[in-house]
Parts: structure tokens; sequence; C-alpha cells
């Protein structure tokens, strides 16, 4: 019978095509505002690393200064000071770990064609690699060794390659920042984050790092991070001073692989801590914080609250959407009336009706949705050119497009229970006289 009620919609929709039109229309016009928004809501979200992300934590020390927290909730420093990222690294309790910050050089190529221009990239260690899995296309990171050695290595990004060296592999060659010449030992593959969640610091949708460095030798070479850099006081004169100093400008991640190794390592920050207390440092409570991933990102609301309105206001213009179509299938079903009476006549049940109607509702749903993922399209392509921060999230995967068209369905569905129960309370005996 699904086959035959099904046929009997189609032939319905097509008798009425202005009014069904404009139920289609309405459907998708509020599939789209509501899959628009909550399309961006759930990409900027997502687990970004889902295979692990529970094994990444972030590390927060509160060495802020009595008088005051750092945040109005309490909450500790979104970054630790140089002294405390050097201890954390050579005590190595973690299974992995790495500290970075951000740095910006100017590029001088070696061909003379490609004119110099300023890069964003990161100063980390070599278990960056290893803890955050980028693709690589040609060679590899960097080892432990050469962190010790601080050596002049670097890793690039796959547009920088492509604009210094025509996208070949360039493992071996050199490259120049700022005067100082640096072995390409990685060349990494298109990276695509959605987020760039190991530094929410300067913004989860901020440019990719187009080259990794190791951090001792950015160090050796005293360079300043040109990421966020907070101090409680001020720091002392020369750069030795300030490396001593409780400004806070590194970002601290570690790998734990289970339970019982997030437990011990939190116990040895505790301790840690309490050791520098004695020292005169640390002057708040003990306010020690192990994050993952997916934590790290809500405690850092990279889904920020005007992005939860707009998705609130997509929703509810969707629930007006309805609505109208509610009114157009009461105005379309009642117009039958007169068939309705004839097949209840004929011996159809109240529940073969019913479901005859749901079906013709469902397929209004489906062409409602298939539009609707038209114009969500549309949608997502006018937020990419209007925020170009959003580029990585304004896209449809496999999951929001089967999102949509059940949305539409159940939403199609869901208007028509109130019109379909109200054409199968039609008493065939008053249409039979008319």
């Amino acid at each position: 019978m699904f086959a035959y009620y099904l046929q009997l919609g189609l032939r319905s929709l097509k008798r009425n095509p202005i009014l069904t039109a404009l139920m289609i229309v309405g459907i998708a016009m509020g599939i789209a505002a509501s899959m628009t928004t909550l399309t961006v809501m759930h990409l900027m979200g997502s687990d970004p690393i889902p295979w692990k992300s529970d094994k990444l934590h972030y590390v927060q020390l509160d060495n802020w200064g009595a008088d005051a927290p750092y945040t109005e909730d309490g909450r500790p420093p979104d970054q630790v000071t140089y002294r405390d990222a050097t201890a954390l690294m050579t005590a190595a309790k973690a299974d992995k770990q790495t500290a970075m910050f951000k740095v910006v050089k100017p590029v001088q190529p070696e061909n003379r064609e490609v004119k110099p221009f300023q890069a964003q990239g990161r100063a980390t260690f070599a278990d960056f690699f290893a803890m955050f899995e980028p693709p690589f296309r040609y060679g590899h990171g960097w080892n432990r060794d050469q962190d010790a050695g601080h050596a002049r290595v670097i890793v690039l990004g796959s547009e920088m390659n492509e604009k210094l060296f025509g996208g070949q592999d360039s493992t071996g060659r050199s490259v120049r920042l700022d005067g100082a010449d640096y072995t390409i030992v990685g060349v990494l593959a298109d990276w695509k984050l959605r987020t760039r969640y190991y530094d929410l610091t300067v913004g989860a949708f901020a440019e990719p790092d187009e080259y990794f460095v190791p951090f001792t030798t950015m160090i050796d070479l005293k360079q300043r991070a040109s990421g966020n850099n907070s101090c409680w006081r001020a720091p002392g004169t020369g750069w030795d001073a300030y490396l001593d100093s409780d400004c806070v400008w590194i970002q601290m991640w570690v790998q734990l692989d289970s339970p019982a190794r997030l437990a011990e390592y939190h116990a040895f920050l505790d301790n840690y801590v309490n050791e520098q207390k004695k020292l005169g440092r640390f002057p708040r409570p003990l306010n020690n914080r192990l994050l993952d991933v997916n934590q790290w990102m809500v405690d850092q609301r990279v889904v920020s609250r005007d992005v939860q309105v707009q998705t609130g206001l997509g929703f509810a213009f969707l629930v007006v959407c309805l609505v109208n179509t509610i009114g157009l299938l009461l105005a379309k079903f009642s117009r039958k009336a007169g068939e309705i009476g004839l097949r209840r006549a004929l011996g159809a049940s109240r529940r073969e009706v019913f479901k005859q109607f749901l079906i013709e509702s469902g397929v209004i749903g489906i062409s409602g949705g298939v539009l609707g993922l038209v114009l969500t399209g549309v949608g997502l392509l006018a937020v990419r050119a209007l925020y170009a921060e959003y580029k990585t999230v304004a896209t449809l995967d496999l999951t929001m497009v089967a999102t949509t068209l059940v949305l539409a369905v159940v939403s199609a569905i869901l208007a028509g229970l109130y019109p379909t129960w109200r054409a199968c309370r039609v008493q065939p005996a008053t249409q039979l006289k008319l």
C-alpha cells in the first residue's frame, strides 16, 4: 500500500502546483536557515582528533598574583611561563610533551623572482608531530636530539613549500628566515584542520602555521612570541629576566595514554607547584588543570554565544515555516473532504486515510529537503564570503547532508499530523449527502 499511497501523494501535489510550491519553498527556507547555522556550530565544536582527543591534555598552572584571579570565574591562565614550560619539558613525566609559541619571521627566498614575505610559524618540540599527527608529504619531523642540540631545522607547510619550491620535494634544501638558514627536514601535506585546536589563544580559526621550527632554537635567537603575552607584574630588564619572569606566553600540551597516567601527571603538577610555592612563587591556591581537547575547546568557547543564538533563531524560523505549512496543509486537505468521505464509505479505515495523507506530507518534506539542501549550500557560501575566518567550518559534510534531509521529512510529517488528523475526522455520511 505504501507505493500506492506514494503514487496518490505525487498526483495530489501535481493537482495544486501553486499550493504545493508554497509548502515546499516554506519548508526549504526554514531548513536552510536552521541547517546553515547548525552546520557551522556543529563543525566548530566537532572533535578535531577523535581517535586520541581524550589523551591530549592542555596544561594550566595558576601562577597569577595573589590580589586577583586571572579570570573573574577563577580559571587559571591559559598559558604558562617559560620557566615552568622548560621545567615540565625537562622532567618529561608525560608519555609525550611539547611547549610551543607562535612566531612571525621574514622569509628571504633563494629564488629572486619570489619577493620576501612575512610568514607565521610555530616554535615547538619534536613531539608535536607525533602528538597532533599532521600528515607529511615529504620527509619527517626533527627528533629530540635535534631539540637538545638547538638545531636549525624546519618543517614547511604545504603552501609555503609551493610558494618557495613549486611543491617539489625540498627536503635537504635550506630556507632563510630573518637572515638565518634552516635545513628543511620535512614538508607537510595539506593539513585540513577545522579548528586550530592546539593554539586557541590566538584564535580557533586563525590562519594555519606556515612552518615549524625547534623551540630551543628560537629561544637561542631571543625570539619573542607573536601571540598573547600576559604579565601580572612587570618583568626585569633584558632577555634573561623576561625568561625568568612570571609572564605567561607559552602553550603546553602533554599526551597521557591512560587514566592512570593522567592521575599520575596531575599529582606531579601539584607536587611541582607546591615546591615552587616554597620558593615564593604561585601565591594563589592550588589550581592546576589538565583539560583534554574537547574540554579545552569548550573552556575557550570555540563555539561562541553568538553562534548558539543564531542557531536558535534559525530553528525558530523553521518553526514559523512549519506553522505556515500546517495552515496550507489544512487548506489542501479540507478541499479533499469529498474524496475522503467517498473512500471512507467504500470501506477505507481512518488509519488508512491517515497513512495516505501522512505519506503525502512526507513527499512534501523530501522535496523541501532537497531544495533546502541547495539553499543551505548557498547559505554556507554566503557565510564564507562574509566571514573569512569561518571558511573551514562553513561546509557540508555527509553527516549534515543526511541530517538536513531527515529534518525536512520529520518536520513535514510533524506539520502534517494535525491536518491529517482533521482529515480523518471527516464523516462519510455528511460528504455523500452533499
